[in-house]
């Protein structure tokens, strides 16, 4: 029997995993093989975009399902094209998306006020009330951030406040009507105590002390769970919300669902002690499994887990390639205007091709592609802009390294406080859209972390891959722990190209981020005077 044949009936008799992400620009889905996920089966996307209403980042929930169904309904066709089968079965589903942010529901499952994304930054007060109360550090960003901040705004909707989740949960709930979590997702939204995964009672008691609370907190946060427990099934309901056209059937089990930190882990092999992996779009985190507790509390570092609950310290910045993206699509518009037309992929490769011909500092043009607020940089809003002085060089080859040095720049940062906290790391992975040009942002980022940096062929593919890994982990993960199970089935025949920094690289990085972090003093007068 043929490959192709073996494939089509995998997909016949539901042998077969999905994993469906919703990114901060596209909304993915993917199909593997349940008994070998490096096998992809079909894919589905469908862009969208957030929302500033009201000085609020937001997605509308119409929004969501919009999009959900497009992806599945781009896969479940591109199935019926290359296989002949109308996709009525799938052995396990897994859901995953953005992670932090505010989802509030009364009752009786009512959205008490619009979807609160992890770009928004208006939670200060809250944030450093919390990190002092529990001694570690709450981002801006984190759910429980932003439910304090309501309680401190004393906001009507919070008397109603009767469960709390973030994006991949809410889809999980709808569809399987289980209000859970996986472990790496909960842990964006309250602190989960060691060896335990699951939220630290200890600091529960404490936040159910402070005043304002419409319930005690552990009432109205989802259930944790670890990877490879089963999440729930697909009810009827779900399936039609899923499946309009009414071919997918009901009972289809759930993996627990998962944040894109987790799943770029995943999609990496990054889940040992000592290995990290980078995830690249609209926003940008690095994420390190830790062997010991880090010995003080950082405000550029955030204490989360692997999808199986071990401890990281994750750098995440909000700002990550949009801005960049704007600039190739300028590039790409003056293509078009000029009578020499190239396709967006072209014209991403002729520009980031072009970055490698650039001086190793850039020629001394800065970017900043803060678009949103950026805590690790001190901003509470952005204003991308581009910065040189009379003397440097402006080229194309160098306005190009500028720029993409820019999506690393405050990563950096953060990571360099990590480095002083003495924590080795191994193997650094990478993935992300950008990493699709061979050579040249995964070689700027080994300049930028001064770390040798692998990226897999899935680089592309990103957290719907992930997910749909670890969908496939709940049906043939047979007792192995998630870092054997990756080892041995999902990567065993990954092929890593690694890309090392030369010392001409790391010197001219460090030259952009010295004059990188001086300029930040730029980027806040312009957030005061725009």
């Amino acid at each position: 029997m043929s490959q192709h044949a073996i494939h089509t009936e995998a997909i016949r008799h539901g042998e077969t995993a999905l994993g469906i992400e919703l990114g901060s620009t596209r909304i993915k889905a993917c199909l593997v093989r349940a008994d070998d996920p490096s096998i992809v089966l079909a894919t589905g996307s469908h862009e969208w975009e957030n929302a500033f209403v009201d000085r609020v980042w937001t997605y509308s929930l119409d929004a969501v399902w919009a999009g959900v169904q497009d992806a599945y309904a781009q896969l479940r066709a591109e199935v019926a094209h290359r296989h002949d089968v109308d996709l009525a079965t799938i052995g396990a589903i897994g859901v995953s998306a953005m992670m932090h942010g505010y989802l509030a529901f009364d009752a009786d499952d009512r959205l008490l006020v619009p979807f609160r994304t992890w770009r928004n930054t208006s939670t200060g007060a809250a944030a450093a009330e919390l990190t002092e109360l529990f001694g570690a550090n709450i981002p801006l960003r984190w759910s429980i951030a932003h439910y304090r901040q309501a309680v401190l705004d004393a906001e009507p909707h919070v008397p109603e406040v009767r469960s709390l989740t973030t994006l991949a949960g809410y889809v999980h709930w709808r569809l399987t009507g289980r209000l859970v979590l996986g472990v790496g997702d909960a842990s964006g939204m309250f602190p989960i105590a060691a060896g335990t995964a699951d939220y630290d009672a200890d600091l529960l008691a404490r936040f159910d002390a402070l005043d304002g609370g419409a319930a005690s907190l552990s009432e109205i946060l989802p259930r944790v769970l670890r990877a490879g427990e089963h999440a729930g099934d697909l009810t009827a309901e779900g399936a039609a919300l899923l499946d309009p056209s009414g071919t997918l059937t009901a009972g289809i089990p759930f993996c627990p669902p998962e944040g894109d930190a987790g799943t770029g882990m995943v999609a990496t092999n990054a889940v040992a002690p000592r290995t990290g992996n980078v995830s690249a779009g609209t926003s940008i985190f690095a994420m390190v499994v830790l062997e010991r507790p880090l010995a003080h509390v950082h405000d550029e570092l955030d204490l989360v887990t692997t999808p199986a609950g071990d401890p990281v310290a994750m750098v995440h910045c909000n700002n990550g390639a949009s801005e960049l993206s704007a600039w190739v699509a300028l590039f790409d518009a003056f293509a078009a205007a000029s009578g020499s037309p190239l396709d967006r992929d072209a014209v991403f490769e002729t520009l980031f091709r072009q970055a490698l011909e650039g001086e190793p500092d850039a020629g001394g043009v800065l970017a900043y592609n803060h678009l949103a607020g950026e805590p690790i940089a001190g901003l509470s809003e952005g204003r991308p802009l581009v910065v040189r002085t009379p003397d440097s060089r402006l080229t194309l080859p160098n306005f190009m390294r500028a720029q993409i040095y820019g999506v690393f720049a405050t990563l950096s940062l953060g990571m360099r406080v990590l480095a002083a906290e003495g924590v080795a790391i191994d193997a650094m992975y990478a993935h992300g859209g950008m990493f699709r040009t061979a050579g040249v942002a995964q070689r700027f980022l080994a300049a930028a972390i001064d770390a040798p940096v692998a990226v897999a062929a899935t680089a592309g593919e990103g957290g719907a891959w992930g997910i749909a890994a670890l969908a496939a982990f709940l049906r043939h993960g047979e007792g192995r722990d998630l870092g054997t199970y990756l080892r041995e089935v999902v990567f065993a025949a990954a092929d890593f190209a690694v890309a090392e920094a030369g010392a001409a690289d790391v010197a001219g990085f460090d030259a952009y981020l010295e004059r990188y972090r001086a300029g930040l003093a730029v980027e806040a007068a312009a957030v005061a005077a725009l």
